[in-house]
């Protein structure tokens, strides 16, 4: 009794441990695109930020003056920039 009891067992603990062994994630179709590897850097570079004209600079200036920030800074600069300010 107790034997087939372990025989039980250690078949039930093998099928449960062949279970994850064979739960793989699918290999990607052909179909989709393949990543680059050796053509894309592994961190990004940051992109070169355009310099900015001396309007834009003026404007910053002035809401620096009247201490404005965010929503009304950006409202007030772009006021500025168009010559509505």
């Amino acid at each position: 009794m107790r034997t087939s009891l372990l025989r039980y067992t250690a078949a039930a603990a093998i099928c449960l441990c062949a279970s994850f062994a064979f739960a793989q994630t699918p290999a990607p179709s052909p179909a989709s695109p393949a990543k680059p590897t050796a053509t894309a850097p592994a961190t990004k570079a940051p992109a070169m930020a355009k310099p900015r004209s001396a309007l834009s600079q003026e404007c910053s200036k002035k809401a620096d003056a009247q201490g404005l920030h965010g929503k009304a800074r950006k409202k007030f600069r772009s006021a500025c920039k168009r010559g509505k300010a």
